[in-house]
């Protein structure tokens, strides 16, 4: 069941300090998308029974200075699939967007952002992660994601993340 909650992990997300205004209902679709300059910075979620659902929520940073060009990924999974998604090269992932099953699945979509005048570098990936609170460390940007899982309730997450600088 903990792996069922990092499932939905993915698109929850709180900056430090903030009060938690859960973004989305159990069972219900989610769009998410940082204000213009900004990426996502952090991510919460909040399991539910007997749902066995979770709701989300968001924290975004500064990214960008000016001059932003967005677009939301097509769905990157069919139902019951897992996926490794990441922006094209200099996007950073500002948003999110998930629709729910009543098979108790989701199918995701990606906002990817970019600057003309900023690029990624020094990218990695996270460990697994088997909790339900992600914060991106200082200087890094989120721009990529991985679901994997051994059987359909046992979901975990891996994150890429990167620094971003002139280009």
């Amino acid at each position: 069941m903990e792996r069922a909650a990092l499932f939905l992990l993915l698109t929850g997300i709180v900056a430090s300090g903030q009060e938690f205004h859960w973004e989305s209902d159990y069972d219900q679709s989610l769009e998410f998308k940082c204000p213009a300059g900004q990426s996502i910075s952090h991510i919460k979620i909040q399991h539910g029974n007997p749902n066995e659902d979770l709701t989300w929520d968001f924290g975004c940073k500064d990214a960008f200075d000016s001059g932003v060009d967005c677009f939301l990924s097509p769905n990157v999974n069919e139902f019951n699939q897992t996926f490794t998604y990441e922006c094209p090269p200099n996007h950073i992932i500002a948003g999110m967007s998930t629709y729910h099953s009543k098979n108790e699945d989701r199918r995701w979509q990606f906002y990817c952002c970019r600057s003309n005048s900023r690029c990624t570098a020094n990218c990695e990936w996270t460990p697994d992660m088997n909790g339900i609170e992600f914060n991106l460390p200082n200087q890094k940007y989120l721009v990529g994601a991985e679901s994997f899982h051994e059987k359909p309730e046992d979901w975990g997450w891996k994150y890429k993340h990167c620094s971003i600088e002139q280009c």
